[in-house]
């Protein structure tokens, strides 16, 4: 069952929309959910709400999936660079990019102290930690990472499907805590004809697996032979990346 509304974004003073998946029959029971906030949301569920007319196809998973969840798709900002900016955690200048004003501690506090408190008012949430995740692609990836690490005490899991690392590694890897909680579960992936140099955002990732094995927390890394950068690659995954995190 979806749902899709507008809701105020106050850090940036705009309407920003909401997809929200519920199971079947949330309205006829009186059952708690675990909840998964994810990016990208417009591209979750529809093909025809989908950026690029495919969609991760979500809801049709989840129809049949064996966990009972809810998810928060938030959409991004479509203007120019600004998705780029909203879900970078850093202020940094790129070479492909231009300018990249981060925004991203913004989006992230945002969704923890204002939307996250909204979303369990409004539906029958489990708001624990340990029912709350966190998910994304490619700049929504680099975001769920970032949200898991930084937000911990609230986030206890996270899917980083193709998470653009490589955008502001130096700067992430200077701020990773020393506290995570070893409960902790991520998920990282990355397809192998994503980008010219793989082994160079292979890297990436397997150094960010080090550092969260070396906090007692679990880590699944997953590299996809002939993978690409896309919706299509992305759903393929979903069964692999929900087991991670809730099972």
């Amino acid at each position: 069952m979806l749902e899709k509304y507008d809701v105020y974004l106050r850090p940036f003073n705009c309407q920003r929309t909401l997809h929200i998946y519920l199971p079947n029959d949330y309205y006829q029971s009186d059952e708690r959910y675990p909840v998964v906030y994810m990016f990208d949301g417009h591209n979750l569920f529809l093909d025809s709400d989908a950026t690029y007319g495919k969609s991760w196809g979500l809801a049709e998973f989840l129809n049949h999936y064996d966990k009972k969840l809810i998810i928060v798709g938030i959409e991004c900002n479509h203007e120019g660079n600004e998705r780029l900016s909203e879900y970078c955690p850093y202020s940094l200048n790129s070479r492909y990019f231009g300018r990249v004003q981060g925004k991203g501690i913004q989006t992230l506090d945002w969704l923890v102290y204002e939307l996250k408190p909204m979303i369990d008012q409004k539906y029958r949430t489990y708001p624990f930690r340990e029912c709350t995740a966190i998910a994304g692609s490619s700049m929504g990836g680099l975001m769920a990472f970032y949200g898991v690490i930084k937000y911990n005490q609230y986030i206890s899991k996270a899917a980083c499907l193709s998470p653009a690392f490589g955008l502001c590694k130096k700067r992430l890897e200077r701020d990773l805590p020393q506290n995570l909680n070893p409960d902790t579960r991520i998920y990282m992936s990355l397809g192998t004809e994503e980008f010219k140099r793989p082994q160079r955002f292979i890297k990436n990732i397997q150094e960010f697996n080090d550092y969260i094995v070396s906090q007692g927390a679990t880590s699944y890394i997953n590299i996809i032979p002939g993978g690409h950068h896309n919706e299509t690659e992305w759903e393929k995954q979903n069964e692999l990346y929900m087991n991670v995190m809730w099972k």
